[in-house]
């Protein structure tokens, strides 16, 4: 089984398997080879959830965070019954700018498209990755998109962004499509920020998207009167529940405006690929990611691979590849689900030639690695058996 995170910067999670694979090949050319690339509901779980169930992507042209009309994929994945979307393809950082970035007019309005044309095709259930965004709006434009009408005193609808949140009055539900309450949607997200208040999603997230101090205190004032409104109209409370700041309140419009439920991503992930079934049978495990340290046991994929697997497959060795071993690295052995941990870059060189030569790197660490357990003696449980039977 291998089933690694992407090596950021250098491999998608597809590559990095391929890579490890090809390493080992070299010594157990005749072995079973099954390849789960992960992720953990952030950048690159579309690509990973594709690869790993021979699903497809599709493009859909939405707009983006400053309301211009771009083009942007999500996966379908291989039961063509789930879409798996990240929030990033439409409403990103990467729209912005340092003269373009302003949270009181950039709007999740983008996601809301790409959440509908997924319905439209058919999806019954979508996993949404909820991280890197442009925006701090409370998910107002998701749902305006999906056909919720968020009114002024006066009945006219308010803009976009967190600025115009100040105006909300009214909410109107009855346009948005029926197929929204049916779906099930699984927000990927570790985040637990709720989403006013200190900790809240103005405060924590504002300023990396361009607000200012002033702009940081308008939008949490603007979230505190949204999560009033909203609690007033629907009978929902969002405002301190954990999760429902992260990216930029994005998580309270989810819980409130659809039939959406929070998750840690990389159990989104393990769930959806099935790999506690492909590992069953496993008699060794290779996971990894481009860097692993002391945090790598709160929710990263390598640490929930070892779990996921660890459970199905108690004898199996998990062994993990890593481009650096940060702090702490060592304590993950101590969690008792991951067996080894190796290094593998060859030899010092900066981080650009690291990054180049990260396929060749991980394929030669996999296949030491092979070799020593080859002249370790180790043996499958099938030739055990027939190791008994000779005897």
């Amino acid at each position: 089984m291998i089933a690694p995170d992407s090596f950021k910067g250098g491999l998608t999670a597809k590559e990095a398997a391929k890579a490890m694979a090809r390493g080992i090949k070299r010594v157990y050319p005749d072995a079973e080879y099954v390849l789960v690339p992960m992720a953990d509901g952030g950048e690159g779980t579309v690509q990973s959830l594709v690869d790993a169930t021979a699903g497809k992507l599709v493009t859909a042209k939405v707009h983006n965070p400053l309301n211009h009309l771009v083009d942007a994929d999500y996966g379908l994945p291989g039961d063509g019954e789930t879409a798996v979307i990240e929030m990033a393809a439409a409403s990103g950082i990467q729209f912005i700018n340092a003269k373009t970035a302003n949270p009181l007019v950039t709007t999740t309005y983008g996601t809301g498209e790409l959440i509908l044309n997924a319905i439209k095709r058919g999806a019954k259930k979508i996993i949404i990755g909820i991280g890197g965004s442009a925006t701090v709006d409370g998910g107002a434009g998701m749902a305006q998109a999906l056909g919720a009408r968020l009114l002024k005193a006066d009945g006219q609808p308010i803009g976009f962004g967190g600025g115009a949140l100040a105006e909300l009055a009214q909410i109107d539900t009855s346009q948005v499509d029926p197929r929204i309450a049916k779906a099930t949607i699984a927000i990927a997200s570790d985040v637990t920020n709720p989403l006013t208040g200190p900790k809240g999603a103005a405060p924590i997230f504002g300023p990396q998207k361009g607000a200012t101090p002033e702009m940081v205190k308008i939008l949490d004032r603007n979230l505190h009167h949204y999560a009033e409104v909203i609690t007033r109209r629907t009978g929902q409370s969002v405002e301190k529940l954990a999760g429902a700041g992260a990216a930029g309140g994005l998580g309270a419009g989810l819980l409130v405006f659809t039939n959406a439920q929070m998750q840690h991503g990389v159990d989104l992930v393990i769930a959806a690929t099935k790999l506690k079934e492909k590992a069953a049978d496993a008699d060794f495990v290779f996971t990894g990611e481009g860097g692993i340290d002391f945090q790598t046991k709160f929710g990263k994929p390598p640490y929930g691979v070892a779990k996921a697997c660890k459970s199905v497959a108690p004898k199996a060795p998990v062994i993990v590849l890593a481009g650096n071993i940060g702090r702490g690295g060592n304590s993950l052995y101590t969690t008792g689900a991951i067996d080894a941990i190796f290094a593998t870059p060859a030899g010092a060189k900066s981080l650009k030639q690291a990054l180049c030569d990260a396929p060749n790197d991980i394929a030669q660490t996999a296949e030491n690695v092979a070799r020593l357990i080859r002249v370790s003696n180790w043996h499958t449980p099938i030739e055990i058996f027939l190791l008994n039977l000779r005897h």
